[in-house]
């Protein structure tokens, strides 16, 4: 259990967690509090209630083996942040892998082998290699942190992510002094990926993203390998992705297989296809309109015909006091 001081922007727990959940997890905290244990407790009783509504099966062994050391961190900014339920979160997804509807990635990510996966680490690094997916967590405790994810189309979702964070594993693979950017690479395999196979599509496959190497180094920034005290869902990037809660939703490459530190600015999809409506840096702005869209407000799901749950838009998407110091002295204009 990670014990922090909650900040005006943090979301309470009980904003999150079903009330019954909420309560009895304090009033278990108290029973322990006096017994010098609550710094010890393992994981959310938020998390623990959901745990119990996956099947053992369905788990990796590597994913299973983990649950109980994982920390909890709540991390979210705004009084408007209420929990997006799983299927929202897991029917409503952009993965053009395997297609450009909301939909598509519910529908055909089942398509894509996870097991056995690996990444490859290489680049301007001591220790590069290949590992799979258990090896790149090393011996980190997985974290549950719950961000806000911001989409560039304006819509936005509230999610509970386990991983742990980027900084990590970086460290681990000992950067040279070279090192200024990280690029990352998604899976390229057409024959369980239909998007890939499409005439239509833009994006240069593989899909590629990158950060700046402070960027990267954040503690906010996450590998995760799980949501809702679950494995990730293939549509949801599985089995490892990266979270970047600042910025926009597309910079959170998903089913990493390679990762690269590099001494250049890397390209990436979106900017490569139109720079003039998407920036390398991507830093959520709502006084900075997409090209063909406001970016003041977003719309917040689950909405409705009866309810448009549009909300205003936060510098950085609330994590200003976090990030901001990471672009002092830049045109946010200009480096969008």
């Amino acid at each position: 259990m990670l014990i922090k001081t909650r900040k005006p922007h943090h979301i309470g727990e009980n904003e999150v967690t079903s009330e019954s959940v909420y309560h009895a997890r304090r009033h278990f905290m108290a029973g322990v509090a006096g017994l010098g244990m609550a710094a010890a407790l393992p994981r959310s009783a938020w998390a623990a209630s959901q745990y119990d509504e996956v099947e053992q099966g369905t788990r990796p062994e590597w994913f299973a083996s983990r649950l109980e050391k994982t920390k909890w961190k709540a991390v979210t900014p705004g009084e408007n942040d209420k929990l997006t339920p799983f299927n929202d979160a897991t029917h409503y997804n952009n993965f053009f892998e395997f297609g450009t509807g909301k939909d598509d990635p519910y529908k055909h990510a089942s398509e894509m082998t996870t097991e056995p996966w690996t990444i490859e680490i290489d680049g301007e690094v001591a220790k590069p290699g290949t590992l799979d997916v258990n090896q790149l967590l090393g011996e980190q405790q997985l974290e549950e942190r719950i961000y806000r994810l911001r989409c560039v189309e304006a819509w936005s979702m509230v999610i509970p992510w386990m991983g742990v964070p980027l900084s990590a594993l970086l460290k681990r693979v000992e950067p040279t002094s070279d090192a200024k950017y990280v690029r990352f690479q998604t899976l390229m395999r057409p024959e369980e990926m239909p998007g890939q196979r499409s005439r239509f599509g833009l994006i240069h496959w593989p899909y590629q993203e990158g950060l700046r190497m402070d960027e990267a180094m954040h503690p906010l920034t996450l590998l995760s390998v799980g949501m809702y005290g679950r494995v990730l869902p293939n549509q949801n990037g599985a089995p490892v992705r990266l979270v970047v809660p600042w910025k926009y939703g597309f910079k959170s490459i998903k089913s990493i297989v390679r990762i690269s530190l590099v001494k250049e600015q890397p390209p990436t999809a979106w900017p490569t296809i139109n720079a003039n409506e998407y920036g390398f840096y991507s830093n959520v702005n709502p006084d900075v309109n997409h090209p063909r869209w406001s970016q003041a407000r977003e719309r917040r799901l689950p909405n409705s015909l009866f309810s448009t749950n549009m909300i205003d838009t936060q510098m950085f998407n609330g994590y200003g006091d976090e990030v901001a110091s990471l672009y002092k002295g830049m045109d946010l204009r200009k480096y969008f």
